[in-house]
């Protein structure tokens, strides 16, 4: 019999760590999600991160001068990450004012999307766990046990469609099908191991002469 395994704890940290070297290396807006995003020289939208998860996408995107809106339905998981907005809150400077730009909700995403208005909705379901080094991670492994999967993916997908004005964005494993019964996206922008299906909203553009 396999021993049993005790719970493993983390903490949410946008200071130390891959999420402080990020932000030191000062990669910017040409990294894939801001471009899928529709970040531009010019443009910073308002994003809503519909699956906050370890808050490290909102984080990226904060420091890029967006305003983030993250949504997380798991209380123990939202608890990690209030703790760690209110660290970097805490360190002040840079990462008091990328915290400052991060608002963090309890709730369903398929309830809070349609009262936000978003003009951009980040989606990064919980994916299937895969056997490379990458996913194996310890914090990653208590994502998962924290969280749980995301069985209504698809119907968060469809309400974000429904709700963003200008995009919806969703992160995917680079070289996994489609998600079933969604439309085809407008584009698509490929990382190392992840891409992102982005949806374009036309409804909003202008009628030509």
């Amino acid at each position: 019999m396999a021993p049993k395994q005790t719970k493993e704890e983390f903490v949410v940290d946008f200071v130390g760590g891959a999420v402080g070297h990020r932000l030191r290396s000062g990669e910017g807006r040409g990294q894939a999600l801001p471009k899928a995003a529709g970040f531009t020289k010019g443009r910073t939208p308002r994003v809503v991160d519909a699956t906050a998860g370890l808050g490290r996408d909102a984080f990226l995107l904060a420091s890029l001068g967006a305003d983030v809106t993250l949504i997380e339905r798991s209380p123990e998981m939202h608890a990690h990450l209030a703790d760690g907005i209110a660290r970097a809150k805490a360190e002040g400077g840079i990462y008091e004012e990328i915290a400052s730009r991060m608002t963090l909700l309890l709730g369903d995403s398929r309830d809070l999307i349609k009262v936000l208005s978003p003009e951009v909705v980040v989606v990064d379901p919980m994916h299937p766990p895969r056997h490379n080094s990458a996913l194996v991670k310890k914090e990653m492994r208590v994502l998962r046990a924290v969280v749980g999967a995301d069985p209504d993916q698809f119907e968060l997908m469809m309400t974000a469609l429904e709700c963003a004005s200008k995009r919806v964005v969703l992160k995917w494993p680079l070289r996994a099908a489609p998600m079933e019964g969604l439309p085809k996206p407008s584009h698509q922008i490929c990382g190392k191991n992840t891409r992102y299906d982005v949806f374009m909203m036309f409804r909003n553009l202008p009628a030509e002469d």
